[in-house]
């Protein structure tokens, strides 16, 4: 099969732990040994957050001058270039010295007039106190929201509309290489108005789920997994009657209603792919990657599945 792997944000850098090197490496190596073992008899093609990293490079930024600081199309850019690289290298320790690896930074068109550039919604960077957030958001001229029991900056996260190097990803993968590809939602870009063909960036970050979907979908993968700190999509979550979805389809999944800040999105993304024909998406724990690709474990949605069943 071919498959695309969406690593959430916690299987790089998990809530409240320092925004180190060394932490991200930890978790990194964590996410190649459940990746590694699949990868022997199917395509893998591995998308991943960024938030927190690129919330980190933007307050990095805010220490020089305000026409000095990078804009987030650059820190995103860069990004991609750090996690791939770790990525790469945790899982060539564990892989034959023959399977080639290659890390994409992948533009990622938006449209300027998309509604996501007036209420931002995309968390990055580094959790907040609500007194230490507001402080910040006076001083920086930042957006902020609550996250959970914390707070912290949310950007603009428009949708995606075409990834421009899918032709060299397909490329790649016709030669056998693992691609890392479309990190953080991809480089946020879009045509300046007026100017033909004249690409910019553009100050946002695009939602990685989404962007992952439509990856899988341009690649015509047979399996989307979403790979998060959690173990299945739950009804009721946080409430004594949650329950854990197995099997679901796509118009299944529609009499249920889940959190736009966290499960809301991967549903919708898992939904939008599994209506392909013979498709499937897959939400689930990142230590449970073969169980999933078994079918096992996991949610498992696809337009095949008549009735939904409970774990």
């Amino acid at each position: 099969m071919r498959i695309v792997i969406a690593l959430g944000g916690n299987a790089l850098l998990k809530r409240g732990e320092p925004m180190t090197a060394d932490a991200q490496r930890r978790n990194i190596r964590i996410a190649a040994q459940a990746i590694a073992p699949i990868t022997h008899e199917h395509q893998v093609v591995i998308t991943h957050g960024n938030g927190p990293q690129v919330g980190l490079l933007a307050l990095q930024g805010a220490a020089y001058k305000p026409d000095e600081a990078y804009p987030l199309d650059v820190l995103g850019a860069e990004t991609e270039g750090m996690i791939g690289y770790m990525l790469e290298q945790e899982l060539g320790n564990l892989l034959p010295f023959e399977v080639p690896f290659a890390t994409m930074l992948t533009m990622v068109e938006v449209d300027g007039d998309d509604p996501g550039f007036k209420n931002p919604t995309k968390f990055v960077g580094p959790v907040y106190e609500k007194a230490d957030a507001d402080r910040l958001a006076a001083e920086k001229g930042w957006a902020v929201k609550q996250d959970g029991e914390r707070w912290r900056r949310v950007v603009p996260s428009p949708m995606p509309k075409r990834i421009f190097e899918i032709r060299p990803v397909k490329w790649l993968l016709e030669k056998g290489a693992i691609v890392i590809c479309a990190g953080g939602g991809g480089i946020p870009t879009m045509y300046e108005q007026g100017k033909g063909r004249s690409l910019i960036g553009v100050e946002a970050v695009i939602d990685k789920d989404f962007c992952s979907e439509l990856l899988a979908r341009e690649l015509d993968a047979d399996l989307f997994i979403m790979a998060t700190d959690a173990d299945a999509v739950f009804t009721d979550w946080g409430k004594p009657e949650q329950r854990a979805i197995h099997r679901a389809s796509p118009e299944g999944l529609q009499d249920y209603k889940f959190p736009a800040g966290s499960m809301g999105p991967k549903v919708d993304a898992a939904c939008q792919f599994a209506r392909g024909p013979g498709k499937k998406a897959a939400i689930g724990a990142l230590a449970d990657i073969e169980a999933i690709v078994r079918g096992e474990r996991g949610t498992i949605i696809s337009s095949g599945f008549s009735e939904t069943t409970w774990h």
